[in-house]
């Protein structure tokens, strides 16, 4: 008698080389890579359910996706971390593999998920792909004063990437906030969800903030317009790391 047994997969990885997580046509993903090899180590057909996309470029220090794994007589299938973690290229790792009930769910059940984009200014080859290098420091306390106006509202239509199909672009954000680093800055930012290219949205409008070219109070404007022509240029992928995926069971 078959049985199911839903497990959540904890992950990280490095997203320079892939378009992205969502598995697409004529394109390598992260999904795609991490299908295959659940497919060869549990010899049945697996696709795993993400928390969410990340864009071609952009990182994961923490991501989770759910997979259903048939068993066999009730037992468990084992689905085990290094050998998963051996059938995967060093830019995709396994961090855990835990079994949850058949109707957790890793994108709906989300309650909370949290980004962080690199900024540095002196030229660093280790740095190049994982920050974005600009020449002039922005004014990080102007920038600030911007991202708690941000924070006030709730619409971000300005911030999101054109013609996406989705039920609401309300979102509520919990944090905004730019932190010097040892090489650069760090703006984090958490919120219960995103919007497709929301973050590197709001860091371009931020910056905007921080180079003069728009004093804070004038985000509001921004905001309110509901018109992504009104908001900055977005930031290359580069620097962008989704950092934490909330869930009321883990």
């Amino acid at each position: 008698m078959a049985n199911i047994q839903r497990y959540f997969l904890e992950l990280a990885y490095d997203g320079t080389n892939y378009h992205g997580w969502q598995v697409q046509p004529n394109a390598i993903t992260v999904q795609e890579v991490l299908d295959k090899a659940l497919t060869t180590l549990l010899r049945q057909p697996i696709e795993t359910v993400g928390c969410g996309r990340t864009d071609t470029g952009v990182h994961a220090k923490e991501y989770f996706a759910h997979i259903d794994v048939t068993t066999i007589d009730h037992r468990p299938v084992a689905v085990d971390k290094r050998s998963l973690n051996a059938l995967l290229p060093p830019a995709i790792a396994i961090l855990n593999i835990i079994p949850v009930q058949a109707d957790a769910h890793a994108r709906f059940d989300a309650t909370q998920r949290s980004y962080e984009y690199h900024i540095h200014f002196d030229k660093d080859p280790f740095l190049n792909g994982y920050s974005w290098l600009i020449r002039d420091k922005p004014d990080i306390e102007l920038m600030n004063r911007a991202a708690a106006i941000v924070m006030e509202y709730t619409d971000f239509s300005c911030f999101s990437k054109s013609n996406t199909q989705v039920k609401t672009n309300n979102c509520k954000i919990v944090r905004a906030e730019w932190v010097e680093a040892k090489n650069g800055i760090v703006f984090h930012i958490s919120a219960d969800r995103f919007l497709r290219n929301m973050v590197r949205a709001i860091v371009g409008t931020l910056l905007q903030v921080g180079r003069g070219d728009m004093q804070p109070e004038e985000i509001r404007k921004v905001i309110e317009s509901k018109n992504r022509s009104k908001a900055g240029t977005s930031v290359p992928a580069c620097g962008l790391y989704l950092t934490e995926v909330k869930y009321p069971y883990l």
